[in-house]
């Protein structure tokens, strides 16, 4: 009996050596080596797009990859074999061109159908052709249509209509999403509504701002597409016309041109009526050479045909007759420097309004320069160079104006010492200072006068008691030679009592030492 069993035992011992081996290889393997796992970008796709079944933690220096259609390792769903020594594929029973394994051990398989979805499976050797697998899945979704809107109404109008907007075609499984002005729709408004599969969007009683654009679009996880955008046309209007240029006023002979616009869609009809009778149907208004009798009431009329609203606007328009020419005059149209130029405008019309107009451009009024209540007299003075040139008076009420004829203003050289050229301010200063200047002298002649006086008057008390003392000692008569001087002394006594106001040429001190001699004298 040992003799049959003795071979069978030798030829054990290799392959439990192998066995063995491989036990305590797989043992020495660390194990914080990273787990084999795949990654399908994307996960969810749609047909025709490409998925790759990205791989992780290969076994380094693999030999071989394995991949299988399934969550199995089924040599019956082999979908093919790399070799990385060869670099090549060779395909299983799986596989199809559309399948490609890439040397890092993905697998990308282009251009998937409804067919691709499912698990695929990887099995990656290592160097001792010891197994790793790892599966994933992903998911293909039918490739959706682009879709588009359709609306209810085709020409709604503001204020009255609701329009209803459906997202086409209708598909089963799908989201339906709205945009509008580019911005996500989130929710609805009291005035948005959505149906319940969202695929109907509600505008009620829109308004011209309504108009779009609206966008819809379809989703599923693998795509989403989206409708071009769609705007709705809103009939609105008319607003109330406006009248351009707004000018209520016109002079006789100029031209008179009206616009009229209005806020419409479709464009407003528009028609113009003067004073209730109607002239014409254009948006603009021409009136060439009016006259006082174009005065009146202009109305512009707006229509809407679609709407059926109508609008109106008027305006009262005056037209005045012409301004009659005015005119300038002046004594001389040469002045010398220093002198005073005046200018007063002529005009027969009254309740007029003046303006001057030097060198065709406004007169700039300067310290130099006045002008007369109602602007009619120009005053400049003193005249320099600078004031040389041509001169108009305008006449003008409202709208309508007439200037004078040219004026030429020549200044010339003043002969005269540059002291004349002094300003009013400059003499006023002057005069002042003289006047101030001769009452001091006044006051000081009159302290003077008065201090003269008071000597005098100390004299007659003298000469009054000498005639009073003769008189009664001697007897003497009225009509004597002494009395005479005693009448001329008391004359002179009157004077100094009641003197007369002082000036500075009666009360000079000398006139006044004069009379003191003759009173010293008697």
């Amino acid at each position: 009996m040992e003799p049959s069993s003795a071979p069978p035992c030798r030829m054990c011992v290799p392959r439990l050596g192998l066995l063995l081996a491989v036990s305590l290889l797989t043992a020495w393997i660390p194990t914080t080596v990273a787990q084999l796992t795949v990654e399908p970008v994307p996960p969810d796709a749609a047909e025709g797009m490409d998925v790759l079944l990205l791989v992780y933690n290969l076994p380094e220096n693999s030999p071989v990859y394995l991949w299988y259609k399934g969550e199995t390792a089924d040599p019956n769903r082999l979908i093919a074999t790399y070799v990385t020594s060869l670099g090549n594929t060779a395909p299983g029973p799986a596989y199809s061109a559309r399948d490609r394994i890439l040397s890092n051990g993905s697998l990308l398989i282009q251009n998937v159908t409804l067919e691709d979805t499912g698990n695929y499976t990887i099995q990656a050797m290592n160097i001792l052709y010891v197994p790793s697998e790892a599966s994933a899945q992903f998911r293909v979704y039918p490739k959706l249509p682009e879709p588009h809107i359709t609306s209810n109404q085709s020409q709604p109008v503001e204020g009255e209509d609701s329009v209803a907007f459906t997202c086409e075609p209708e598909i089963q499984n799908i989201t339906y999403l709205w945009w509008i002005h580019g911005q996500r729709l989130p929710e609805t408004t009291d005035r948005l509504q959505l149906s319940p599969d969202n695929r109907t969007l509600t505008v009620l009683s829109v308004t011209r701002n309504d108009t779009g654009p609206y966008e819809c679009g379809v989703s599923n996880p693998g795509n989403t597409a989206r409708s071009d955008p769609f705007s709705m046309n809103v009939s609105y209007g008319p607003d109330a016309p406006t009248i351009s240029p707004p000018d209520l006023y016109y002079c006789s002979g100029a031209n008179l041109s009206l616009f009229c616009h209005a806020v419409s869609d479709p464009p407003a009809q528009y028609s113009w009526l003067v004073n209730g009778r109607l002239q014409q149907a254009t948006q603009e208004l021409l009136v060439p050479n009016v006259s006082v009798n174009n005065s009146g009431s202009y109305t512009c009329h707006v229509n809407n045909s679609i709407t059926g609203l109508n609008r109106i606007t008027v305006e009262n328009i005056t037209v005045f007759g012409p301004v009659a020419q005015p005119a300038i005059r002046v004594i001389n149209t040469t002045v010398l420097e220093r002198d005073r130029l005046v200018l007063t405008c002529l005009t027969d019309d009254a309740g007029i309004s003046i303006r001057w107009i030097f060198n065709s451009q406004s007169l700039n009024l300067t310290a130099r320069t006045r002008l007369s209540p109602g602007n009619s007299t120009l005053n400049i003075y003193p005249v320099m160079k600078v004031d040389e040139g041509e001169y108009q008076c305008e006449a003008f009420h409202l709208n309508c104006s007439s200037k004078s004829d040219p004026l030429w203003m020549t200044v010339k050289d003043n002969p005269e010492p540059e002291s004349s050229d002094l300003l009013p301010g400059a003499i006023a200063g002057i005069v002042i200072g003289v006047v101030a200047g001769v009452a001091l002298i006044a006051v000081l002649a009159y302290f003077l006068y008065c201090s003269k006086t008071g000597r005098a008057s100390d004299q007659r008390h003298l000469t009054e008691y000498k005639p009073s003392a003769s008189n009664h000692s001697q007897g003497r008569s009225d009509s004597s030679p002494e009395k005479v001087d005693e009448v001329t002394y008391s004359s002179l006594i009157f004077n100094a009592q009641q003197p007369k106001q002082p000036t500075p040429a009666s009360l000079s001190p000398r006139a006044t030492e004069t009379v003191y001699s003759e009173v010293k004298r008697k």
